[in-house]
């Protein structure tokens, strides 16, 4: 052994090859934490000195090559001076650029994922070996950065510029296959063989004659500035950076940030340009949009953390089964299904199974189409889901998905009955939006059973699932479903019982805001664009047309009994209007606009000149609102809410609120989740802000404990 650390060991092979393996000592996955930097440093220069050297290989211990920078490090890092920032860039540099120098050939063994900080290394060695399963990329930009340990440098030199744009702007990960076509690999190999193939790469480069591989040349291509021409050189990066704006969009520099600092260092040498790349690095590393979305990470991990928490009472749902099928009950079917959960999916009526039975086909045929799965595999997977009009095969069912029609006396009733088909031990879940899961609990005979499970809609594209525990809800009943939830592939929240729960609870307050600027005048035409400018994915009046203005009716009367004090509307809005008038939304064409599918089916927003007329009625006063006016309206009464469930405890912590609100409704992630944005502001700032708005009722009016965080200068996050 030339070297053993807690994350590294060096050990000399045959024929004077030395192996550098990455093993972090304590931990599933290896990646960059401060330990595995430190050992990296010090093992490339005893590389250095070692002169019998013939050949360096570079492998992983675990299933993962490396999965990039341990996150929980950027927060102290990015808070330094630019120039501390550049220079600990930089002398990660010099040591990955000592293992592209040593005085013999490397090859690196990737095993499996090598992603970020994790494929830069990659990139210094002189060839790269994968693994039939592996996956390599640069993910950097959904941090709101990009890479900054000559990621940017070495890998344009490689597979050429287009396709570096590509793979840095976009942050997929690649499979091992294209990672070979685009140049990005050598070799790919069967699991099996990988091992074996980096050594014999090793052989020929030690080879003599011709069957001698010329790694110095290939090496020193990647070290050398772009071969573009001048014409080309501004071709390329002109035209990528109108188009990456174009598909990144105003809120997320970093891909644009990217592509000029690629360009600016194009006619350089590696050293040269690796100097450009971590100056240019340290400009987005400072944005509020990074600081935000390496938040959000931690959000993530915080709540995956606090699931995992679960699993020691969790019983294991080996089959399920959902009531009430259509496209919510045919939704959670397909990915149950999908995720190896046999599920039976009951209804009272064939047409209602049929139409379950094909949104599951319809989205697994889309898998098909897009070269993600086989015919077989498909078949397979419908082959676990089982179409019934009776309990027949409930009891051995372990868990149960309630999902028809939203109305308390219909899903207690459900509840009831299925409870009586179902082993002792079952879990009974509810899929409700706005229901109380404490009084659907009174029903039943073993309440301890029994809490709610929100699933959003579409199911295949939603990734919340709120697990909601009743009054009487046991920690078995809440740990097996938030097991069921994360085997379906979901992120699951545990929220308190409360109407509306989290998500619906925060929303309708939002919905409420937009309500109160159409009886000031403001056209929602131009609420939504202010609001998709500011960075939701769709405005107000396109979304509740996405709900469905009859589901926005019943939530919203839900809400107001609830919290009478500030929900309760003070007679018709444009909502019921609409809804009164047949206008649902997208579920039939019109709402607030019109709807014609596309070439692919999917609904088109078009104006409805008709709707302006409709609410015309409701204005009580016309007044000349600016865009920042507008989203103060918008975001003041959401992030109040949101507020109130955390001091409330709906929620336990502002990572979880924060996360449900990005997961569950689209809030902008580049701000981080309501309460993230309120930190922004500040506190101080923003209970001073909503003064301005007092005379617009009890959603606007700050809580106490605002006041007293506004007094005290305090935070939800502490960095």
């Amino acid at each position: 052994m030339i070297y053993q650390g807690k994350a590294l060991k060096v050990s000399a092979l045959d024929n004077g090859i030395v192996e550098l393996q990455f093993d972090l000592e304590g931990e599933s996955i290896n990646k960059f934490n401060e330990q595995t930097i430190n050992e990296l440093h010090e093992v490339v220069a005893l590389l250095r000195d070692q002169q019998d050297m013939k050949g360096l290989l570079i492998s992983s211990a675990k299933e993962a090559f490396i999965v990039g920078a341990d996150i929980t490090m950027f927060h102290g890092v990015f808070e330094k001076a630019d120039d501390e920032i550049v220079a600990i860039n930089m002398e990660m540099n010099r040591t990955l650029s000592g293992i592209e120098d040593l005085p013999c050939p490397t090859v690196v063994a990737i095993n499996g994922l090598a992603l970020g900080g994790g494929f830069e290394l990659c990139l210094t060695a002189d060839y790269r070996v994968m693994a039939e399963g592996a996956k390599v990329g640069l993910p950097e930009v959904k941090l709101g950065i990009f890479p900054g340990w000559g990621g940017s440098v070495r890998l344009p030199r490689l597979i050429g510029p287009d396709n570096a744009f590509e793979w840095i702007c976009a942050g997929k990960e690649k499979k091992a296959k294209d990672a070979l076509f685009e140049g990005a690999a050598d070799v790919v190999v069967p699991a099996e063989k990988l091992r074996e193939a980096a050594l014999d790469l090793l052989a020929q480069c030690q080879a003599e004659g011709a069957a001698k591989i010329d790694y110095l040349t290939k090496r020193e291509e990647k070290k050398q500035p772009l071969k573009l021409g001048q014409l080309d050189n501004m071709m390329a990066f002109e035209t990528a950076k109108g188009f990456i704006a174009g598909k990144a969009g105003p809120h997320y520099p970093a891909p644009v940030a990217a592509i000029k600092a690629m360009q600016k260092h194009a006619m350089l040498g590696r050293d040269q340009a690796l100097e450009v790349e971590a100056k240019a690095f340290v400009k987005v590393a400072k944005t509020e949009v990074c600081k935000n979305l390496v938040g959000l990470f931690l959000n993530d991990q915080a709540i995956k953390k606090a699931s995992a928490a679960h699993a020691p009472k969790a019983s294991k749902v080996e089959k399920a089964a959902v009531l009430g099928a259509g496209i919510m009950g045919g939704g959670i079917a397909y990915q149950s299904a999908s995720r190896n959960t046999p599920i039976i999916m009951k209804d009272i009526t064939e047409p209602a199974l049929q139409t379950g039975l094909d949104e599951a086909a319809k989205l697994l045929a889309k898998k098909v189409d897009q070269g993600r799965m086989t015919s077989a595999e498909m078949a397979k997977v419908l082959g676990r889901i089982r179409a019934t009009q009776s309990y027949g095969d409930f009891e051995d069912v372990d868990l149960v998905v309630e999902a028809v029609v939203e109305h308390p006396a219909v899903k207690g009733k459900v509840l009831a009955e299925v409870e009586q088909q179902v082993s002792d031990d079952a879990i009974l879940t509810s899929n409700t939006s706005t229901i109380s899961i404490t009084q659907l609990s009174e029903s039943l005979q073993r309440p301890e059973n029994f809490c709610g499970m929100h699933f959003f809609n579409p199911v295949h594209r939603m990734p919340l699932v709120e697990v909601i525990r009743g009054e009487k809800s046991s920690d078995r009943a809440i740990a097996s479903t938030v097991a069921y939830a994360q085997a379906m592939g979901k992120t699951p929240i545990v929220v308190n019982d409360c109407p509306g729960f989290l998500v619906n609870r925060v929303l309708f307050p939002y919905f409420a805001g937009f309500s109160k600027l159409l009886e000031d005048g403001v056209d929602f035409q131009r609420i939504d664009k202010v609001m998709e400018k500011f960075g939701w994915p769709m405005g107000p009046a396109y979304l509740l047309d996405v709900v469905g203005l009859d589901t926005a009716v019943h939530a919203q009367k839900v809400m107001a009994e609830g919290f009478p004090d500030r929900m309760a509307a003070d007679g018709k809005g444009a909502i019921d209007v609409l809804a009164e008038a047949g206008r649902l939304g997208q579920k039939n064409g019109k709402g607030f606009y019109n709807y014609e599918p596309d070439r692919k089916g999917k609904p088109r927003k078009k104006p409805a000149a008709e709707v302006a007329e409709l609410i015309q009625p409701l204005a009580k006063q016309t007044l000349d609102l600016t865009d920042e006016q507008i989203i103060e309206r918008m975001m003041t009464p959401l992030c109040i809410e949101t507020i109130r469930c955390v001091e409330e405890g709906i929620v336990d912590t502002p990572a979880e609120a924060d996360m449900g609100l990005i997961y569950g409704i689209g809030f902008p992630p580049f701000r981080g989740g309501a309460l993230r944005y309120i930190d922004s502001i500040g506190m101080a700032q923003f209970c001073q802000q909503t003064e301005a708005y007092q005379q617009l009722g009890g959603l606007y009016q700050p809580t106490e404990g605002m006041k007293a965080m506004a007094a005290d200068n305090k935070r939800f996050y502490q960095s």
